[in-house]
């Protein structure tokens, strides 16, 4: 019953959010639906598939909220393509995630490379990162096309740089920092300045939500990570992080304040025993107890306080309510 309480508060959350925009976020269903269209009849039944699987769609929430934030209600058609970019963008890379991480779920359902296989699935991935590109290339939009493909960049660069600092073990809050901004955080900073360059494009508001958009998704990033040390998450087990030798700013911290015996014990638990369910639960219990999980929630907040500084001066509007409540929902969420 407790479960379920806290499920229905979470989607009047999203819908309370949603509120301002929900006129466009229907509109947008349907252009991003066209958006995704194919000859090939395989193509059109496996992205079929993904749309009728969407999760909450928070990434186009965030364009035609900032759009709208900044232009006092107004939009254009230009903010719709931006949209579908990252919606398609996101999708694609969801899809390549599945096939890397080698998972079989996506969102409670079967991921495209459980049901079509990795070959297929990077494919679809492929061709959802060029229907992307091409809905800005088509119209011109090279100020959103740059946008974007800034992102792709600095996703690919991201995960490539966890790979490799995951091998060694090495790594410190800097580059952890560097890691989860390229990752996840470059993605949602995307969405806000193509939403702001889709209305007034090349203004000083373009920067100004990249980098709320930025702040926003570094915050979205530790949020997640929290999860592996006891809160609920659907689809993401406790320890999974650990278990996938991912390094977790909670555990970069305890790594860097204890004792040279502790972090022995840490890293040959990370490297050799990282599927031992016993011993990663003997990490869990220690990296709360060195205080880990209070760090990593005071530097989440310290990106939150920092997004909402920003937007401060913009004119109070519903939709800049809606941002603000989407702020803190990344912070609050229980999944």
């Amino acid at each position: 019953m407790f479960n379920f309480a806290k499920k229905y508060l979470h989607l009047k959350v999203i819908e309370r959010i949603k509120q301002p925009i929900s006129f466009e976020m229907e509109l947008f269903e349907k252009k991003f639906r066209l958006s995704m269209s194919s000859k090939v009849a395989l193509l059109n039944r496996i992205t079929h598939y993904i749309v009728n699987r969407k999760g909450k769609q928070m990434r186009p929430m965030f364009v035609f909220l900032s759009a709208k934030m900044v232009s006092n209600g107004e939009l254009s058609e230009r903010t719709y393509r931006g949209a579908s970019v990252i919606e398609l963008i996101h999708t694609a890379t969801l899809v390549h995630d599945d096939v890397v991480d080698d998972s079989n779920h996506r969102r409670s359902f079967f991921s495209i490379n459980a049901l079509w296989k990795n070959k297929i699935a990077v494919l679809v991935g492929d061709f959802l990162l060029s229907k992307g590109l091409l809905v800005c290339i088509d119209n011109n939009d090279f100020d959103l096309l740059k946008i974007i493909s800034v992102a792709v960049r600095e996703m690919s660069e991201g995960e490539l740089l966890q790979i490799e600092k995951a091998r060694t073990l090495d790594i410190t809050e800097t580059v952890y920092y560097n890691i989860i901004r390229q990752k996840t955080a470059t993605l949602i900073a995307a969405c806000c300045s193509l939403g702001a360059a889709s209305v007034k494009p090349h203004s000083k508001d373009v920067e100004i939500l990249r980098k709320f958009g930025e702040l926003i998704g570094m915050a979205f990033q530790i949020k997640d990570d929290l999860f592996d040390y006891g809160s609920r998450k659907i689809g993401k087990p406790t320890g999974i992080d650990i278990k996938e030798q991912k390094l977790t700013l909670p555990l970069i911290y305890t790594l860097n304040n204890c004792s040279k015996k502790d972090r022995d014990w840490i890293v040959n638990s990370i490297k050799r025993y990282n599927k031992d369910p016993k011993r990663v639960k003997e990490v869990i219990a220690f990296v709360k107890e060195s205080g880990g999980l209070d760090y990593a929630v005071s530097k989440m907040k310290d990106f939150q306080s920092q997004a909402l500084e920003l937007i401060q001066h913009y004119p109070e509007s519903k939709y800049k309510e809606a941002l603000v409540m989407m702020v803190n929902y990344v912070i609050d969420r229980n999944k």
